[in-house]
């Protein structure tokens, strides 16, 4: 009999994606009758009139590991469960999650792959729960996901940060300047500290430590004296003790977040420049992080994700994520995954190693 998987790619873009779609589908291919679909574009390839699916096969995933993004697209935007519909006066969500049950049965689908962040796995758990056979993979740069070691994408985006900052303190060197170095990171900062730390700057900071603008100044002046020049790395989701966070508003793209992050780093070098006598400059990596070639870590993540995930299925081992345990591969309820949002905890060894460095951090 016949058995067929479909593999969604949802939220953002990231490193590895490609990888993770090639583990299954060669996986799979040594199983007798089970067939690998995509949907393009998450589950809008289901919901749109026609679908959109495509099967994937050995010949179309071959080399594609080494490549960046999807070849089956992604997007951030809505969801069945807020599907966006365009009215009059503007745009409503309807629940279509039913709707797609219904199509996902008249396609045979016999389990659905999730790869996605945090928001994709909370709708794969309410479509688990509506009963639906579904199996997650975390994706995300931002190492947000819980009750796994790491998620793919995250190593490759350091390695993208990290190189920026090397290359930063040299011309930062050459001109006695104070560079502001803006990475992702909405609530997390993952990204950040790892850099900051790999890539030796004098400030870090991150969403989950409110940053004081008077010691950051004071830090800077500090290193402005002794060798000349300093780096700051910063969260884009980072929040000084005054102002908050820093914001892009009115964002028009529907069924996206409207709140939009942004500029943060920029903002903080205008606060800096009456309290610190240096230059100033502003690099803002953005989606450089999310773009290109995934590291060999990466790809090895995800080619272990991948198979994993299809070995749980051919167990019949629904509503489960595929989770890194150092140095297992194993599997945890996608419904523990989501239950706490893995932020940097005041405790952790990376801050610890910081603070050691002598690393501010913006709070003391």
């Amino acid at each position: 009999m016949k058995r067929k998987i479909l593999v969604v790619t949802s939220g953002g873009d990231c490193p590895g994606l490609n990888a993770v779609i090639r583990a299954v589908v060669k996986r799979a291919s040594q199983e007798s009758g089970l067939t690998v679909l995509g949907s393009i574009e998450a589950y809008n390839g289901i919901l749109t009139d026609p679908m959109e699916v495509v099967e994937l096969t050995e010949k179309e995933v071959a080399g594609i590991h080494l490549k960046g993004g999807t070849i089956i697209k992604t997007t951030n935007k809505g969801g069945p469960f807020d599907w966006v519909v365009k009215t009059k006066d503007g745009h409503r969500t309807d629940d279509r999650s039913d709707e797609l049950i219904r199509r996902l049965e008249h396609l045979g689908i016999d389990c659905v792959i999730s790869i996605g962040g945090d928001g994709s796995q909370r709708i794969s758990q309410r479509l688990y729960e509506k009963g639906v056979n579904i199996i997650a993979i975390p994706k995300t740069i931002d190492n947000d996901l819980s009750c796994t070691d790491f998620t793919f994408g995250f190593q490759t985006a350091v390695e993208i940060s990290t190189d920026a900052v090397d290359k930063l303190v040299t011309t930062a060197a050459s001109h006695n300047r104070v560079i502001v170095v803006e990475t992702m990171g909405r609530d997390a900062g993952w990204i950040a500290l790892s850099a900051g730390i790999a890539g030796g700057s004098e400030v870090i900071l991150i969403p989950e430590i409110p940053y004081d603008v008077e010691v950051v100044a004071k830090q800077l002046n500090k290193k402005i004296d002794d060798q000349g020049y300093a780096i700051v790395v910063i969260s884009e989701g980072a929040k000084s003790i005054d102002t908050g966070g820093y914001y892009v508003e009115n964002r028009e793209e529907l069924g996206a977040e409207k709140r939009l992050l942004g500029g943060i780093g920029g903002r903080l070098a205008h606060r800096l420049k009456d309290l610190v006598n240096a230059d100033f400059r502003v690099t803002i990596l953005g989606h450089l992080q999310r773009g290109g070639t995934p590291v060999a870590f990466d790809r090895i993540l995800s080619a272990q994700f991948g198979v994993k995930a299809v070995e749980l299925f051919l167990e019949g081992k629904y509503g489960e994520m595929v989770s890194y345990q150092h140095p297992e591969i194993v599997s945890v309820p996608i419904a523990e995954a989501i239950k706490e949002y893995n932020y940097i905890k005041m405790d952790s060894n990376l801050l610890h190693t910081a603070r050691g460095l002598g690393i501010c951090l913006g709070d003391k």
